[in-house]
């Protein structure tokens, strides 16, 4: 463990926030140093909701940086776009972006240490470059960064909702309005811990969607996210019944057959984390999403 000190000289904030600025990480790391108990103010243990005060002398204490035990793997990627602070993937169904619990090989991590030279070291071991996720078996386009103030900038980003999250979705039924606003909190579900739902007291979650196509039993839809929460695009259309087709967790038994739900983001925009310029892709949809919506026709 390395110790860190420092007194609060400025601005009146929650020491989550003052330690993510302070030592360039994100929040989620300094809420979890507050939860281990590796921060004091004034030799006290505090919560993340703490304001600090001017004077206040803050501790941390903070791990020495772990060696990246994921190993790279040479497994093909489909690389949109790289420069020397961002890379953009088109992910494949199938493929789960970091490693996890059951998921220790042939995830995008392990594809990325292997295509890409340098990564961000703002997450964990087991997330280096990584910005935002998609589910596994969800397709299309992700943002990596090269380094660690690519990765702040591109988060800041996504948190001030000024990148831009499109996805195209075949789901179930139809719809008598043309284009709608979803929002409702989404958090974990109790009754079944690998699963989202829409609780009253849960994060706020907002997903826009506009038709695209409709078919007898199914449409076709545009939406774009202002939020970003675990499986916030399945579990939202699940609960304004029009779950999305193929998808074995939100969904109904009976669906279309596919590689998992028919879900791709297609379109990502957002500014070079250095240039500021404006950058703007598209992924084409996947075949197995391209053949199912020939057969719907």
């Amino acid at each position: 463990m390395k110790e860190i000190n420092f007194v609060i000289t400025d601005k009146l904030e929650r020491i989550d926030k003052v330690l993510a600025k302070r030592l360039d990480k994100s929040r989620t790391q300094a809420q979890i140093w507050l939860k281990n108990g590796q921060v004091k103010v004034n030799e006290v243990l505090i919560k993340p909701n703490y304001k600090v005060n001017i004077g206040d002398k803050v501790q941390v204490k903070v791990p020495e940086p772990k060696m990246l035990n994921v190993k790279a793997e040479n497994i093909p990627l489909n690389i949109v776009y790289e420069d020397c602070d961002v890379v953009v993937v088109n992910k494949p169904q199938g493929m789960v972006v970091h490693p996890s619990a059951g998921h220790f090989t042939k995830t995008l991590v392990h594809a990325l240490l292997y295509h890409i030279d340098n990564l961000s070291s703002v997450n964990d071991v087991y997330r280096p470059g990584i910005v935002h996720r998609i589910d596994k078996d969800t397709s299309g386009l992700l943002m990596i960064a090269k380094n660690d103030q690519s990765h702040k900038i591109l988060a800041e980003q996504l948190k001030n909702h000024t990148s831009l999250r499109k996805y195209i979705a075949l789901v179930h039924g139809n719809f008598s309005h043309d284009t709608g606003k979803i929002e409702v909190p989404i958090t974990r579900s109790k009754e079944n811990r690998k699963k989202q739902a829409v609780v009253e007291k849960g994060k706020p979650a907002v997903t826009y969607f506009k038709i695209l196509k409709r078919f007898e039993e199914y449409t076709l839809i545009e939406l774009q996210l202002k939020t970003g929460r675990t499986h916030q695009i399945r579990v939202h259309m699940a609960y304004i019944n029009h779950p999305i087709a193929g998808d074995a967790i939100y969904g109904p038994r009976k669906t279309l057959k596919g590689n998992g739900q028919f879900l791709h983001a297609q379109t990502l925009e957002f500014k070079h984390p250095r240039t500021g310029a404006f950058l703007s892709f598209k992924a084409p949809l996947p075949k197995i999403f391209e053949k199912t919506l020939d057969m719907l026709r």
